[in-house]
């Protein structure tokens, strides 16, 4: 008997396509598929929130300086002149950061090998490459959804039924963080 469902595609087709749909059901929190489909991204989701989970709290907070550039009231870097070329200004500042644990990184890297980077673009500058940035889903796992559900011993999806699909008649589901 078979382990997974192959999907009626190639290995490569179907690997690609899981992570897209781990990917997408991460970020946003729920997908419309098939159900064979959302069965087995169950499987891969939950293994991924159950690492967040276990590890959600395996990091020490440490406080280092760093070199900012000092900026105007417009956002734009203050650039001052020195010896005829202009060189901006930075600005010595101590900040917070977590430092992951080796067991919580190497679960960040576990995590890195399934799903793809996702881009954000606010929709009031749609189209503009200048707003985009890169939303860090491994963080996301760390951060909100693995304290959600630290009290809970699995089952952290849900699949909801919608109807068959018009074109091939396949059963569509919903599939959503609980």
């Amino acid at each position: 008997m078979a382990r997974y469902r192959k999907l009626g595609k190639t290995s490569s087709q179907r690997k690609a396509l899981l992570r897209n749909q781990v990917t997408a059901l991460l970020h946003k929190g729920k997908i419309v598929t098939t159900e064979a489909r959302a069965k087995e991204v169950r499987k891969i989701a939950e293994g991924l929130i159950a690492l967040a989970v276990k590890e959600r709290d395996n990091y020490e907070t440490v406080k280092v300086t760093a070199k900012v550039a000092r900026k105007d009231k417009d956002g734009k870097r203050v650039k001052e002149v020195v010896n005829g070329k202009k060189v901006t200004v930075y600005d010595e500042v101590e900040k917070e950061i977590k430092k992951d644990k080796p067991s919580r990184l190497h679960a960040r890297r576990q995590m890195l090998k399934v799903l793809y980077p996702v881009k954000e673009v606010p929709a009031a500058g749609a189209g503009r490459k200048r707003n985009t940035k890169m939303a860090d889903i491994p963080a996301k796992l760390f951060d909100e959804i693995g304290p959600k559900y630290a009290n809970r011993n699995g089952g952290y999806t849900r699949i909801v039924k919608i109807g068959q699909r018009k074109g091939d008649g396949a059963m569509e589901v919903l599939l959503e963080l609980v």
